[in-house]
């Protein structure tokens, strides 16, 4: 069965199917094997009615969250899809394991693991399923696609390898664990109806203009074709005589694409989607209803082991949504090299404030990046340079070392309260639990990247490599 081939097929009808805890040992059914499909939409925002923004509905999301678990306060640990990926099929932050740095595994300079991390389709292996994966899946080191994946594969230049595997490859009776990527906030093909950038609400952090009300208006089209895919998935798996026995998570791993989300650390690059259901046999998860407590993205990964009642490494920062003792009080994102850009920025967020800690001073937040030539990011430049009032400083040359927002008065993060003397006292709070974490996890991004990797990146990359820390390899 070739997926792909299944939802592109199915997007020519639209099919549109109208989802407190419990201990674990009453979450798998006499302890048989489930299937655990993860469903991630790429480069997808929360702006579904679930979450609610009613701009585009999405019945099939919907049908999932009424026969499942809908988390309202998902965090992504990373704004871009390696790092994000790498902490998610490990159970780590990349930043404790070595993989913060935006694809640093595409060379043959060589990025290891630390031994003690086990991957998560290999756990699964090693347990007797069958496990595949069904697009990319871009981690930040080299590896045997054969030791996780079962199925074929073929290597792309930009993000490494790109799976075209299936349920349908596994022994018969065999349980499997899986991965589609979905084009999400990459997709390119329309939905029926569209939506009007003029109908679209423009976050106070953009200046509102043609370009941004299009590329706004363009997500949510994006939204609704992600939907149209699910229910391509869950009309598959019915017609496979696996819709009974299989849980299915659907995710995102960062923020849409615009200017000031994807690949920084504010909200709206850093919030996800995210519901786990078992529409076909509510037995196989005994959980139903809205949480609205603080979650890692990076959760994801143990509690996929928990569900399949295996058990949860130690070394893991994941985290066991379902257990009765989860609790955070907080959750830590972090930046580092995104392509050629250098950087290093860390953010605490709870549930009532995120604190920034920029590292890098010395150079502008809107660093030179992959995007710069595409039409909104020209369009949003010529508005800065052309005096169009702007909600706060993130397009001028400099950048703050601190930022401190009150999420509840500003949820678009565009009031720096870390020179207020009201906050000095939740600042101060913030910091300390920023400089405890670090020292704890022995942050990775506290130190450079290696010369090797460096020269790696200036060659794919040439003059856009603009950052001192290339001088070492530019005299060469």
């Amino acid at each position: 069965m070739n997926l792909t081939k299944i939802i592109g097929t199915f997007l020519l009808g639209t099919l549109l199917i109208s989802c407190n805890s419990k201990p674990k040992k009453e979450r798998v059914a006499e302890k048989e094997k489930v299937n655990i499909l993860w469903v991630f939409g790429e480069d997808i925002s929360p702006w579904m009615p679930a979450y609610g923004d009613s701009t585009v509905i999405t019945p099939n999301i919907d049908f999932l969250v009424d026969n499942g678990v809908l988390f309202k306060n998902v965090f992504s640990m990373s704004a871009v899809c390696s790092p994000t990926r790498s902490a998610m099929i490990t159970g780590a932050m990349p930043t404790t394991i070595g993989v913060h740095n935006h694809r640093s595994g595409r060379s043959n300079v060589q990025v290891a693991l630390p031994e003690y991390v086990q991957i998560l389709p290999k756990i699964f292996k090693e347990k007797g399923y069958h496990t595949f994966n069904e697009g990319k899946d871009d981690f930040n080191w080299q590896y045997n696609w054969d030791d996780y994946w079962t199925g074929p594969h073929k290597v792309n230049k930009f993000y490494g390898k790109e799976g075209h595997g299936s349920w349908n490859d596994r022994k018969e009776g065999q349980p499997f664990f899986g991965v589609i990527e979905l084009f999400g906030g990459k997709n390119k093909n329309k939905p029926p109806t569209l939506v009007n950038p003029d109908s679209v609400k423009v976050p106070q952090y953009y200046p509102d203009i043609p370009e941004i009300r299009k590329q706004i208006a363009a997500h949510y089209n994006q939204i609704k074709m992600t939907d149209i895919e699910i229910a391509g998935i869950i009309e598959q798996l019915k017609k496979d005589n696996l819709y009974d026995k299989t849980i299915i998570i659907f995710m995102s791993d960062n923020g849409y694409k615009t200017p000031r989300d994807k690949q920084f650390l504010y909200d709206g690059g850093l919030h996800m989607p995210l519901v786990i259901a078992s529409p076909g046999n509510p037995k196989l998860l005994n959980q139903k209803g809205v949480r609205e407590d603080l979650v890692n993205l990076l959760d994801v990964t143990a509690t996929t082991l928990a569900l399949a009642d295996i058990e949860i490494p130690k070394y893991m920062e994941s985290k066991d949504v379902f257990a009765e003792d989860f609790h955070r009080n907080f959750v830590v994102a972090a930046k580092d090299r995104c392509d050629f850009t250098i950087d290093r920025v860390r953010a605490v967020r709870t549930k009532d404030f995120k604190y920034i800690k920029n590292f890098m001073t010395d150079r502008p937040l809107m660093q030179p990046q992959y995007r710069d030539n595409r039409p909104t990011f020209i369009a949003l430049k010529k508005a800065f340079n052309d005096g169009v009032p702007f909600a706060n400083d993130w397009l001028k040359d400099f950048r703050p070392a601190e930022e401190l927002y009150n999420l509840n008065e500003d949820p678009d993060e565009v009031h720096n309260l870390a020179n207020d003397p009201k906050y000095a006292t939740e600042l101060e709070k913030m910091r300390g639990r920023l400089n405890k974490w670090i020292k704890e996890t022995g942050d990775k991004g506290q130190y450079p990247e290696s010369k090797e990797q460096l020269k790696v990146v200036y060659e794919r990359w040439g003059d856009r490599c603009v950052n001192p820390e290339y001088d070492v390899v530019k005299s060469e």
